[in-house]
């Protein structure tokens, strides 16, 4: 327990480190900020990996369902195709951001 909110904790930090970043004047000769593709590709594995994860649990659900009810195969069978459907536009929906944060 304690290893799970050391881990949150730390996690929460770092993501409040931006918070205190200072303005700056927005010349220079680099021009823009080199993060960006950096922080898209982190975002994009992200979102993978938790669809992936979703993906894996839908899966494993509907086959639960399916074992225990096989009369139910055709409901169970559009419900984790539209699920699926729902769950991979949320990996398209960060890949068009970043094609359009980062492009």
């Amino acid at each position: 327990m304690k290893t799970k909110f050391f881990l949150l904790m730390m996690a929460l930090m770092f993501c409040a480190i931006p918070m205190f970043a200072q303005g700056g004047a927005s010349g220079g000769a680099g021009g823009g900020n080199i993060w960006v593709p950096v922080a898209a590709g982190i975002s994009m594995a992200i979102a993978s990996g938790l669809c992936a994860l979703g993906m894996g649990s839908a899966v494993n659900g509907a086959c639960s369902g399916i074992a225990r009810n096989p009369a139910a195969f055709p409901l169970i069978r559009f419900a984790l195709i539209f699920g699926m459907a729902l769950i991979e536009s949320l990996a398209l929906y960060v890949l068009v951001i970043i094609f359009v944060k980062v492009v």
